[in-house]
């Protein structure tokens, strides 16, 4: 199974040569992206059944060599990368306008190099280069929506380095300190104390920039917003997804900090309730679905402080039981924000070109010239709601089930309340979409041909995998246990 792991990065990546040298780059992009899809379900089946793959690259232990670990969550989150970029690919080959440009296939591909280094790295310098080189792929992409798309662009540059500093430095604060740099290994090497307390929190700042964690959040939304139409989706579904990988292997490996953890729940909820707060005001569609984004992150962090007592304690069987739920719960979530928002911002880049503008009131009667996009934003954004049978009401189940359990009453009303708010917010798009406007009005939408159905496929594929996946969804909750010693 290493050779998986190694084709798993190093095929984007020669997928990422050739189509920067061949003419027909979004073929190239397509095969890579189903090969990537295919070698992600082998993986997960592999992790799902043996456990944790590991392996070396050309044989070579660590630390002298570079060595590779796949784990439950790491190939959870590789399986929603395939699924996600193929569809993508799939869309920015059917409408090539919304790539940004010829650049885009291979910044692609190198961002899902980034992301699979990321999933598969063993060791804390190399999650650091793997990090970098997510971000150069990010940066790239979002730059392609043009001379509006330059400042944000350098914004989220200036942050990601920032990130990466403060990484950097919890990077070297472990050598010093351990020598080795395996990451399953940093418990037995990291004492907890206040070296281990200055790591953690070192990691938190640095990936909190990363993931747009509240308030680490603004550089986001602009950027979101700015780049083109097959750009967004990638970013919000997977490029903030291998920031939050690390912070959470980072946080269970060095046994977590109990008054850092609680921070990090309240950031956590504070961010869904701002960003469902701020997208329910915002006027731009793209900008709308990007504020979710910075709600639907706390969501994720919100397992944090519920899983840190049993890290602290691992005899603790209560607390064990409540690590596992919240941890599965907040797993389930990511892989579900995953899918339904990729679905919602290929939806949103398709109206928006339908409507020929941005704003929410520009949507107004779209329905009638693109019925099934109108569709796929609904369904994604019941999705993202977390209502039955979604994905994400399976994760949110079982994190009001550990926060109950653990006695954290105010994640239950966070949870509660930021799915309102969700709710609020994609009702109002899809409330003035439906909405029929008067024959002499001067905002009724000019008659068009309907979206093809090579263009609103994806988007609904996503949108309907969301929903769907909640179903029989016990397999893929404890794929994301495994490796990660939660609970046990």
């Amino acid at each position: 199974m290493t050779d998986v792991l190694v084709l798993l990065v190093l095929l984007p990546l020669a997928g990422a040569v050739v189509a920067a040298l061949v003419p027909a780059r979004a073929v190239v992009g397509l095969v890579v992206a189903v090969a990537q899809l295919a070698l992600g379900v082998v993986a997960a089946a592999a992790v799902l059944r043996d456990g944790p793959v590991l392996g070396e690259l050309g044989g070579w232990a660590q630390p002298l060599g570079i060595g590779l670990r796949l784990d439950g969550p790491g190939a959870a989150v590789g399986l929603l990368s395939g699924v996600v970029v193929l569809a993508v690919a799939a869309h920015a080959a059917a409408v090539p306008a919304a790539t940004g440009g010829p650049g885009y296939w291979p910044l692609v591909l190198v961002t899902v190099a980034g992301l699979q280094t990321v999933l598969v790295a063993d060791d804390w310098f190399t999650t650091y280069v793997a990090l970098e080189l997510l971000t150069v792929g990010a940066v790239g992409l979002v730059a392609l929506g043009g001379r509006r798309a330059y400042e944000p662009a350098v914004r989220y540059l200036c942050v990601a380095v920032l990130g990466s500093f403060a990484y950097l430095v919890a990077v070297a604060l472990v050598y010093a300190r351990t020598g080795p740099l395996a990451l399953h290994d940093g418990a037995a090497a990291m004492p907890p104390g206040a070296a281990t307390a200055t790591v953690l929190g070192l990691v938190v700042v640095g990936l909190g920039l990363k993931s747009a964690l509240f308030p680490l959040h603004a550089w986001l939304p602009a950027a979101h917003a700015a780049a083109p139409a097959a750009v967004s989706p990638l970013l919000s579904a997977l490029v903030v997804k291998g920031s939050l990988v690390v912070l959470l292997r980072v946080w269970t490996g060095l046994g977590g900090d109990a008054h850092l953890g609680t921070l990090v729940g309240l950031l956590g909820g504070l961010a869904v309730l701002v960003g469902g707060v701020a997208a329910v005001r915002q006027e731009r569609l793209k900008r709308l679905v990007a504020y979710s984004t910075v709600a639907q992150v706390g969501y994720v962090v919100l397992l944090v402080p519920l899983v840190t007592p049993s890290l602290l304690d691992p005899t603790d069987a209560a607390a064990a039981d409540v690590a596992r739920l919240a941890w599965q719960g907040g797993m389930l979530i990511l892989l579900a924000h995953g899918l339904a928002k990729a679905a919602a911002f290929l939806a949103a880049g398709t109206l928006v070109q339908v409507a020929g503008g941005d704003r929410v009131a520009d949507l107004r009667g779209i329905a009638a010239r693109a019925p099934v996009v109108v569709m796929t934003f609904g369904v994604a954004g019941v999705a993202l709601a977390g209502l039955p049978p979604s994905l994400a009401f399976v994760g949110k189940w079982q994190l009001l089930t550990a926060a109950v359990a653990g006695g954290a009453w105010w994640a239950v009303l966070v949870l509660l309340v930021g799915g309102l708010l969700t709710a609020a917010a994609v009702a109002r798009v899809v409330a003035t979409a439906l909405r029929r406007p008067d024959d002499d009005e001067d905002d009724a939408p000019a008659a068009g041909a309907p979206v093809p159905r090579r263009v609103a496929l994806p988007a609904l594929t996503l949108a309907v995998l969301a929903i769907g996946a909640g179903v029989g969804s016990a397999w893929l909750a404890d794929l994301t246990l495994v490796g990660t010693g939660v609970g046990t």
